[in-house]
């Protein structure tokens, strides 16, 4: 099917459409609340913080984990924040979520997206098998789940988790 309208055009069109198809942040019940769980299971100090428990109570083996892993996190924000500044793109209408609106009014890319991706990517890196497998399963339903509770648009995702991949494989190959 051709149109005239410009790609970026299409590309708007088919967010707002997923956006409103996927959304479950005004519809009480357990999918809402699933979706809510995985949608700040993303955030960084929680990550921040569980590896901050880990790397002190941890083995030498898991202290390396978690110090890649920090380190991964931070660069990403970074690389994810200047991103954000460029390209300027606000947030898809909505009320769940005011501490990332308020916090961050941008949402291209996704920060979630690309974080748990990118940890997704070290753990398969690093080891142990069964750690990388569970963060890859896991990073995708964090992505869609910011879509569901409306802070997020799929390109925006799909953009943070293709991010997290890169960044993940650049921390990878500054440690090893």
């Amino acid at each position: 099917m051709r149109t005239n309208r410009p790609l970026r055009g299409q590309l708007a069109e088919l967010d707002a459409r997923f956006a409103s198809f996927s959304m479950v942040a005004q519809r009480p019940g357990r999918v809402r609340t699933l979706a809510a769980v995985l949608a700040h299971s993303g955030d960084s100090w929680f990550w921040l913080l569980g590896l901050g428990v880990l790397w002190l109570a941890g083995s030498a083996y898991w202290k390396y984990r978690a110090g890649v892993l920090a380190v991964g996190i931070l660069i990403t924000a970074l690389v994810v924040l200047a991103i954000k500044f460029i390209v300027r793109r606000s947030r898809p209408e909505g009320e769940w979520g005011q501490i990332y609106r308020r916090t961050d009014p941008h949402s291209f890319p996704s920060g979630h997206a690309a974080r748990s991706m990118m940890l997704a990517t070290l753990g398969l890196g690093l080891g142990p098998l069964w750690f990388g497998l569970f963060l890859l399963a896991w990073a995708p339903l964090v992505a869609l789940a910011r879509v569901s509770m409306g802070v997020h648009y799929l390109s925006d995702v799909i953009a943070g988790i293709a991010l997290g991949v890169v960044m993940g494989l650049l921390v990878l190959s500054g440690f090893r």
